[in-house]
């Protein structure tokens, strides 16, 4: 087993190198943070989101989580406006922890540029091969 292996990367997501993930959702799309990125933060403790109704554009900051070791930006994978955020996570941010690609979404956004932004992000297989690729280099 390689150390990739130890990172859940399911398929059907689409990844950035910043190890946030965007997902379809029935004619809009979940957003959050990667297995990896979860495991390299630690204990999450807090995370702060975005307003219902704003708007960002793609690598714009979009909040942060908060661990007992640092504090993380997370980033846009693609432009669009927040049609929900996960405030569940207020109460339980270890829901990131728990379940990131599941009860740990952060938010729900439509995304107005998908498929013209989307050629920046990563499939399963890119991801697991690019997060290969930084245990390589530590």
């Amino acid at each position: 087993m390689s150390d990739s292996d130890s990172y859940k990367v399911p398929d059907g997501y689409s990844y950035t190198k910043d190890h946030e993930w965007i997902k379809s959702a029935s004619g809009s799309y979940l957003v959050g943070i990667t297995d990896y990125a979860v495991k390299m933060l630690n204990d999450i403790v807090y995370v702060n989101l975005p307003k219902e109704g704003d708007s960002l554009k793609q690598k714009d900051v979009f909040g942060q989580v908060e661990s007992v070791k640092t504090v993380s930006d997370l980033y846009m994978p693609v432009s669009g406006s927040v049609v929900k955020t996960n405030m569940k996570l207020t109460q339980t941010p270890e829901l990131i922890s728990n379940s990131p690609y599941d009860d740990g979404w952060m938010l729900e956004i439509r995304a107005e540029r998908y498929l013209d932004e989307s050629q920046d992000l990563l499939d399963a297989k890119a991801y697991r091969e690019f997060i290969s690729a930084l245990k390589d280099s530590a």
